[in-house]
């Protein structure tokens, strides 16, 4: 999972991208990354870490430009954490491109033999993004005909794009000499919209992930990217759009809903937060169906995500709510991180417990999603350590039984606690007195419910229907044995000035 932002502008944007990246920092917390673009020259710097640490004001000065590309990383499954692999991504022929993109491509191995064997380009890291990267600058390429690029071959080079790529990715990519390039995968599983920002110079547009990094940096929200569409920002500001997809259709990923995307963001015409509130309510018709509501003293929230399901099912059930569960703000997510020792500390330094609030209580905790249970179990511990007298735990997703191959790097399916156990074996192996799941219909429904046009979501990792069609056994086996959690470099960064012809060939 990753966080992207693009932005064409009328005075320096190095400032208006660090600040969007941060506002996005919540979509990975591995690496970043910003490209900008100034006369025959692109400008790029990206290092490990956080953005507030990876970028100071000799990084931010060596930044100048009035349109750009930026990036949050955290690795996905097959990846490495080597620097090289940070974004955005860079090529100069045949023309120059800074690219970041979010998702995962499930065909990648297949496009690199190809681009090798057929296309003559060359990759020089195991990351999906730079194959697509190199397959755009060769549609481009081939788009063009050996001449400059208008809007109709952008467009054409977009959809050969759709035709031969697989997989879930929103791409921003910037153009050297003509401009910023917007795109979305036909099923739409990965989110990208698009904002404005109105100066006396003329508009200025941005591309990002989320709404949110539009609205907190002063652009107003003006609509998604829909699937399949490709959106084309020139120099002077203009702006074209075209459905690039012959098979587009909205699909997108119920996690982002769940657990990934910030509460106060607007993902295809549904807020983010009543999604969540809704949950809370779907799920607390599912908690009074299975326990017995007088056993319950409080209701407590896992944070953060899970607040406003939380909250929704304290009311909705007429249950005393309360936080007795501290975050440290300071921690990255558990689920990602590698080696089990490691899962295991992280979780006690990142919450604490208010002995208070669970002394001599039944106390229902309740958590956006279950991956591993290594955070549940340890959580749990902590609750009857406070001296909760029972813990019942509540989960606002259903049981996670497969791997997500479209960009969220969960576990293979046999570290999943879901996989080959009931629900009352998992409460067992996470310490629990009772569980509670969300029905996967009603989780899907919460969102429906407040965007009908919603006909389907992406919920391979619930329910194992991957809709690009091309996930086997043999896949999923294969990106199991690709994993390598271990894998723990330190860099102090990368730095590039490159520069660049408008029709370098």
């Amino acid at each position: 999972m990753c966080g992207i932002v693009g932005v064409m502008g009328r005075g320096p944007v190095n400032q208006l991208l660090y600040d969007s990246l941060l506002l996005l920092q919540h979509r990975g917390q591995d690496a970043a990354g910003i490209a900008t673009a100034q006369g025959n020259q692109f400008n790029m710097y990206k290092a490990h870490g956080l953005v507030r640490d990876v970028f100071r004001t000799r990084n931010m000065r060596s930044l100048p430009g009035t349109s750009g590309v930026g990036q949050v990383r955290y690795p996905t499954a097959g990846s490495s954490d080597s620097e090289e692999e940070a974004q955005p991504f860079y090529v100069n022929a045949p023309f120059g491109i800074m690219m970041t993109h979010n998702g995962n491509l499930t065909n990648w191995r297949e496009l690199r033999e190809s681009l090798f064997r057929v296309d003559r380009r060359h990759i020089n890291t195991n990351s999906d993004s730079e194959v697509l990267l190199n397959v755009l600058a060769h549609e481009l390429q081939s788009a063009a005909n050996g001449v400059s690029l208008d809007d109709d071959a952008i467009f054409r080079a977009v959809g050969a794009v759709h035709r031969r790529v697989k997989g879930a990715y929103a791409v921003i990519a910037q153009i050297a000499g003509y401009g910023l390039l917007g795109f979305r995968d036909p099923n739409g599983i990965r989110p990208l919209c698009l904002g404005r920002m109105e100066t006396d110079e003329g508009d200025e547009w941005m591309l990002a992930s989320e709404s949110v990094a539009l609205e907190g940096s002063g652009f107003s929200f003006v609509r998604d990217i829909a699937p399949g569409e490709a959106v084309f920002v020139d120099l002077d500001g203009r702006i074209v759009s075209r459905q690039c997809s012959e098979n587009a259709q909205l699909v997108p990923c119920i996690f982002e809903y769940v657990y990934f995307a910030r509460p106060d963001s607007l993902m295809d015409g549904v807020s983010v937060y009543d999604a969540r509130l809704r949950m809370g309510e779907y799920l607390a018709d599912n908690v009074a169906r299975r326990l017995r509501l007088g056993d319950i003293d409080v209701v407590m929230p896992i944070p953060d995500s899970s607040r406003p399901a939380a909250m929704q099912l304290a009311a909705r059930l007429n249950l005393d709510y309360r936080e007795g569960l501290i975050k440290n703000r300071y921690v990255g997510r558990t689920f990602i991180m590698p080696g089990q020792a490691v899962r295991k500390k992280s979780v006690r330094q990142k919450l604490n417990a208010i002995g208070m609030e669970f002394k001599g209580k039944n106390v229902l905790l309740v958590d956006d999603s279950i991956v591993r249970g290594t955070t549940s179990r340890e959580i749990v511990d902590m609750a009857r350590a406070a001296g909760a007298n029972k813990v019942y735990f509540a989960s606002a997703a259903p049981p996670v039984r497969f791997p997500n191959v479209y960009g969220i790097d969960m576990p293979t399916q046999k570290e999943l606690i879901a996989t080959g156990r009931t629900d009352e074996e998992i409460a067992r192996t996470i310490g629990a007195d009772a569980l509670v799941y969300q029905d996967l219909h009603d989780m899907q429904q919460a969102v429906r419910d407040l965007n009908p046009a919603m006909a389907r979501f992406e919920a391979s990792c619930f329910d194992g229907q991957y809709v690009t069609g091309d996930i086997t056994p043999e896949y999923l086996e294969r990106l199991g044995q690709s994993r390598n959690q271990d894998e723990n470099q330190e860099s102090g960064g990368l730095q590039f000035n490159m520069g660049y012809a408008a029709n370098d060939a």
